[in-house]
């Protein structure tokens, strides 16, 4: 049987990974059009909603979860001058205005409240009723008026051929037709924190090698970001400093980003296909992140068939643990809401594949 290091694997993947990146970047190329179109009649509708804008080259707002799930991130206006909350309170209230006789629980891991009253200016509208509950700007509340808007501007824009609203979730998801396939992209009002670093990502937690001194005062320079995709929790988000970790992977000449795409392609076409799926790109990026900590030298990034099983067997462990920590805020458990089942599935074919690493591929 031939080993990986013969190069089968590795040329296979990356032939497939160069075809990947073609037609993902004509599939985000139509989807940004879309989103820019619909967003910027939004902000005309809604002054606390921006338009997200348009980019001949990487677009910060589209994070792509699987070939055909995207998410979006439409920023907010109105909000600045972010502060950490130093009072705790108990909280009552329900989204429908009735009172609970015990108070509502404590958000956890990348989950926080967030009152209008942390930031230094915030415009009189986000201290409506329609998103605000005593004080709180509740993401459900906001998720209400944006699902309303959305609809609205898919008629507005004449979308409606190419755009539809997917109304079982709570979350807002529409579903765009694009020349090659259909793309489910989840659109999500987002609280961009420049600058500020959160007290729950007590990242690094200690001295390491990965990433340097100097990086990682670079990447908590990007700040964070709040997500509306609950009811009453923002969700802390670090996808910019994700993508900073990114683009600075391979400057000592290593394999750590090719070794990234070919775990992506092996996932995406054989461990975990799918609209859907249990396991999306984000997860495989955490893996790496940690890989990367746990083998900082760049002797150990030099080997590509080496390294991609290194990778492969990080996964393998996270998923049939059902456990990934957050990269940043090491409370958090990424696969806390996965399907067991699902999990289960794909531990099974990334044991078969360790087995013998040359199966699965046509």
């Amino acid at each position: 049987m031939k080993s990986p290091s013969a190069g089968d694997l590795e040329d296979y993947l990356l032939n497939k990974v160069d075809l990947r990146r073609q037609q993902i970047s004509q599939i985000v190329e139509e989807v940004q059009r879309v989103i820019h179109h619909l967003t910027t009649e939004i902000s005309l509708q809604d002054l606390r909603f921006q338009a997200v804008p348009y980019s001949d080259t990487y677009n910060g707002n589209i994070k792509v979860l699987a070939p055909s799930q995207f998410l979006v991130t439409v920023p907010v206006k109105g909000l600045v001058g972010y502060r950490e909350a130093r009072e705790q309170r108990w909280r009552y209230y329900t989204l429908r205005g009735t009172r609970l006789p015990c108070p509502l629980q404590d958000p956890e891991g990348l989950r926080q409240w967030l009152e209008a009253e942390q930031f230094m200016k915030s415009q009189w509208q986000w201290h409506e009723a329609d998103v605000n509950i005593e004080g709180d700007i509740v993401p459900a509340k906001v998720l209400q008026v944006f699902r309303k808007l959305v609809e609205n501007a898919i008629g507005t824009c004449h979308l409606s051929g190419k755009v539809s609203m997917l109304t079982q979730l709570s979350a807002v998801w529409v579903a765009v037709e694009t020349s090659t396939c259909q793309v489910e992209l989840e659109l999500v009002p987002t609280v961009e924190i420049p600058t500020v670093w959160p007290e729950k990502a007590r990242w690094p937690p200690c001295l390491k090698r990965w990433p340097s001194r100097q990086r990682v005062e670079c990447i908590k320079s990007f700040g964070f970001a709040l997500l509306a995709c609950s009811n009453y929790h923002w969700q802390q988000s670090f996808l910019q400093a994700e993508q900073v970790l990114l683009d600075q992977l391979d400057e000592d000449g290593g394999c750590r980003r090719k070794c990234f795409q070919a775990l992506r392609q092996m996932k995406e076409d054989v461990w975990c296909p799918g609209r859907r799926p249990v396991v999306t790109s984000h997860h495989l990026q955490t893996v790496l992140f940690w890989t990367c900590e746990k083998y900082p030298h760049p002797k150990e990034w030099q080997v590509f068939s080496k390294a991609f099983l290194r990778l492969v067997r990080k996964l393998h462990k996270c998923v049939s643990q059902h456990f990934l920590k957050h990269y940043f805020v090491r409370k958090s458990n990424l696969l806390q809401h996965a399907s067991s089942g699902e999990l289960d599935t794909v531990a099974q074919k990334l044991a078969l594949f360790l087995k013998n690493p040359q199966i699965g591929l046509p």
